[in-house]
C-alpha cells in the first residue's frame, strides 16, 4: 500500500496524540505519591488527580463526536491538541492539590476532543480496504504509551520530580500542534455541517456521569448508592430527549436500528469494563503478596501492554480480510480465559505464569480492539464518522470507570476504611479472586454480542 505525503502525516498526528493520552495517565499513576507528598493530599483528594480527568474526557466524548459531524472533526482535533498542550503546562505549575485537580478536568476536555475526532480523521483518508491496518497502527499507539508510561513516569519522578512528567507533555503537545497546523488541512463539508444540534439532553448525559463517578467514592454508604441511583435516572433521561429530537446529540436509531454498531459498541463497553482493572489489581498483587519492587512489577506488567502494541496492526490488518466478528470473539474469548486464570492466584503462584497470562490477555485484546473498531467505523456512513468515534471512545472510558467502581465495591465492602498495607494478605486475595471472577463473567457475556453482531458490507462503504 503506497500512503501520500499528507496520509502519512495524519497517520503520525494521530498516532502521536493516541500515544500522549495513554503515557500522561500511566505515567501519572506511578507519580501520585510523589503529588500527595508535594501537596499533602488525604487519599479521596490524591485519587481526584486520576478521576477529574477521566470524569471530563467521558463527559465530553459523546458531544464532540456530534459537534465534529457538524462543526468539522480537523477543528476540533487542533482545539483539542491546544487545549492539552496549554493544560500540561499548568498542571506542571500548578501552586495547589485544587489547581492540579482542576487542570486536570481541562486536560481532560482536550483529550476528549483528539481521542474522539482522531479516528474519524484517519478513515476519512483511507480507503475502506486499509481502515483496519491504519486504526491498528493507532491503537499500537495507545499501548505504548500504557507500555512506556510507568517506566519514563518512575524515572522523571525519581530524578527530575512528578512536574516534569507535565512538562515532557506539553512539549510532545506542542510539536503535535505544529504538525497539526501545518499539515491536518480543512474540513470537508458535509450537508449536515452548519446545522444546530439539540444540546437539552447534554446536561443530563453529563450530570448522569458525574453522579456515577462521585457516586462510587461513597458506596457503600446510603449517599453513594443514591448518587448511583440519580446517575442512572439521568441517564434515562437523556436518552429519552435524544429519542425524540429532531437533532439530537446522538442519534439514538443507530443503537436502536443499526445492529452492527449498537453491538459492536456495547462489545467495547463489556471488554473494557471486565479488563481494565487488571493492572490496578495485580499491581497491588505484586508489590503487596509477591513483595516486588515498584520497578520489578512494572517490568511484570508491560507484557500485557507490549504484545497489544505489537499485534494490534496485525489483528487491524487481518480484519481488512477476515469479518471482524470471528476475530473480537475470539479475542474476548482469550481475555476471558485470563481473568479466570487470574482469579486463581495464589501467594506463591510464579511469576513467569503471570507474565504468560498477561501476554495471553494483551493478545486477546489486540484481537478484540482494532477489529471492533473497524466495524464500528464501518457501520456508519461518512458524515457520521465523528459520532461513531466518539462512541466508542465514550464506551472505552465508562467501561474504565465500571471496571475500576467493581474492584472498589469489592474493596470498600472488604477492607472499610483499612489501608491497602493494613489490610491482611488472605482478605486481600479474596477480595481480588471475587474481582476476578465478576469480570470474567462480564467478559463471558461480552462474547455474545460480540460474535452475533452480524457482518460487515464492505462493497457499500
Amino acid at each position: 500500500m503506497l500512503w501520500t505525503k499528507n496520509q502519512i502525516s495524519i497517520m503520525g498526528i494521530v498516532a502521536v496524540t493516541s500515544f500522549m493520552g495513554t503515557f500522561l495517565i500511566s505515567s501519572v499513576n506511578i507519580a501520585l505519591p510523589a503529588i500527595e507528598e508535594s501537596f499533602h493530599l488525604d487519599a479521596v483528594a490524591l485519587s481526584w488527580v486520576v478521576t477529574a480527568f477521566l470524569l471530563s474526557t467521558a463527559m465530553f466524548l459523546l458531544p464532540v463526536g456530534r459537534w465534529g459531524d457538524l462543526k468539522g472533526i480537523r477543528r476540533l482535533f487542533k482545539m483539542g491538541v491546544l487545549i492539552f498542550t496549554l493544560s500540561s503546562l499548568a498542571c506542571g505549575l500548578s501552586a495547589s492539590g485544587f489547581w492540579l485537580i482542576f487542570f486536570r478536568y481541562i486536560q481532560g476536555m482536550g483529550a476528549a476532543l483528539t481521542s474522539t475526532t482522531g479516528p474519524a480523521i484517519l478513515v476519512s483518508a483511507f480507503s475502506p480496504k486499509n481502515r483496519g491496518r491504519v486504526l491498528g497502527i493507532a491503537v499500537s499507539a495507545v499501548y505504548l504509551g500504557l507500555a512506556f508510561g510507568p517506566f519514563a513516569g518512575g524515572f522523571l519522578t525519581e530524578f527530575i520530580g512528578w512536574r516534569s512528567i507535565f512538562f515532557v507533555a506539553s512539549v510532545l503537545g506542542l510539536f503535535t500542534s505544529l504538525l497539526t497546523f501545518f499539515f491536518l488541512g480543512k474540513d470537508t463539508i458535509f450537508e449536515a455541517q452548519g446545522k444546530r444540534t439539540d444540546l437539552k439532553g447534554t446536561f443530563f448525559y453529563m450530570l448522569g456521569l458525574v453522579l456515577l463517578v462521585y457516586g462510587s467514592s461513597f458506596i457503600p454508604s446510603v449517599s453513594g448508592w443514591l448518587m448511583q441511583g440519580g446517575g442512572i435516572l439521568a441517564l434515562i433521561i437523556f436518552w429519552l430527549i435524544e429519542n425524540k429530537s429532531a437533532r439530537p446529540v446522538i442519534e439514538t436509531r443507530l443503537y436502536t436500528r443499526n445492529r452492527l454498531f449498537a453491538y459492536s459498541n456495547l462489545a467495547a463497553l463489556i471488554n473494557y469494563s471486565a479488563t481494565f482493572a487488571i493492572i490496578f489489581l495485580l499491581s497491588l498483587y505484586l508489590q503487596k503478596i509477591q513483595r516486588l519492587s515498584p520497578r520489578d512489577a512494572g517490568m511484570v506488567l508491560i507484557a500485557q501492554p507490549i504484545v497489544m502494541a505489537l499485534f494490534s496492526p496485525l489483528a487491524g490488518r487481518l480484519s481488512d480480510r477476515i469479518q471482524s466478528r470471528y476475530l473480537a470473539s475470539l479475542g474476548m474469548a482469550m481475555c476471558t480465559l485470563g481473568l479466570v486464570a487470574f482469579a486463581f492466584l495464589s501467594d506463591t503462584t510464579p511469576i513467569g505464569f503471570i507474565v504468560a497470562i498477561l501476554i495471553w490477555v494483551g493478545l486477546g485484546f489486540a484481537f478484540f480492539s482494532s477489529p471492533n473498531m473497524n466495524t464500528i467505523m464501518s457501520s456508519v456512513g461518512k458524515h457520521q464518522y465523528g459520532l461513531a468515534s466518539g462512541s466508542a471512545a465514550t464506551m472505552r472510558v465508562i467501561g474504565q470507570i465500571v471496571s475500576m467502581t467493581i474492584a472498589t465495591l469489592f474493596f470498600a465492602a472488604m477492607f472499610g476504611n483499612q489501608s491497602i498495607l493494613e489490610v491482611p494478605n488472605t482478605l486481600f486475595m479474596t477480595a481480588m479472586k471475587w474481582g476476578f471472577v465478576s469480570f470474567s463473567l462480564i467478559s463471558l457475556a461480552g462474547i455474545y454480542f460480540s460474535f452475533n453482531r452480524g457482518k460487515i458490507n464492505r462493497e457499500a462503504q
